[in-house]
């Protein structure tokens, strides 16, 4: 005759203050992954990081089939111009977003940066109030 060994049953750790309940063990908290952001967000958020100047989103979904949302933003010389420029195209690039053209960088009076979903003009404060772009896209009914 054989002699089976039987298991022994796990006990949970009682607390000496409550003899009758088991120790409540801290659930692990899981970190939910980050939502990534949206082109918008990104191009907002490295105009800011750059000190752009009066910074308008204007949202031209309803309005046109170019893009869903047109920035207009300032610089305070054409370097500066050229340099938000650059940290917008290299922010999208970062966060996955592929741009599909540039211009004017050489200039540096206008740089128009074309990110399919979002349009972003920066520009020297003489060159914008001359255009008068968000005043063109505002009377449409566009300000967002």
């Amino acid at each position: 005759m054989t002699t089976a060994k039987r298991a022994i049953p796990r006990r949970t750790p009682v607390s000496t203050d409550a003899p009758s309940r088991p120790v409540k063990r801290a659930a692990k908290k899981t970190a939910r992954p980050k939502a990534k952001p949206t082109l918008r967000e990104v191009v907002l958020d490295a105009l800011v990081d750059m000190k752009a100047v009066d910074v308008k989103a204007l949202d031209v979904r309803g309005l046109t089939d170019i893009t869903d949302t047109m920035v207009v933003a300032s610089g305070t010389s054409d370097r500066h111009v050229k340099s938000i420029a650059d940290r917008v195209l290299q922010r999208c690039k970062e966060a996955g977003f592929r741009p599909f053209g540039l211009e004017g960088e050489r200039d540096g009076e206008w740089v128009l940066l074309d990110l399919n979903d979002v349009v972003l003009h920066v520009m020297l404060p003489r060159v914008r109030q001359f255009y008068a772009l968000e005043k063109l896209w505002e009377t449409s009914g566009a300000a967002a």
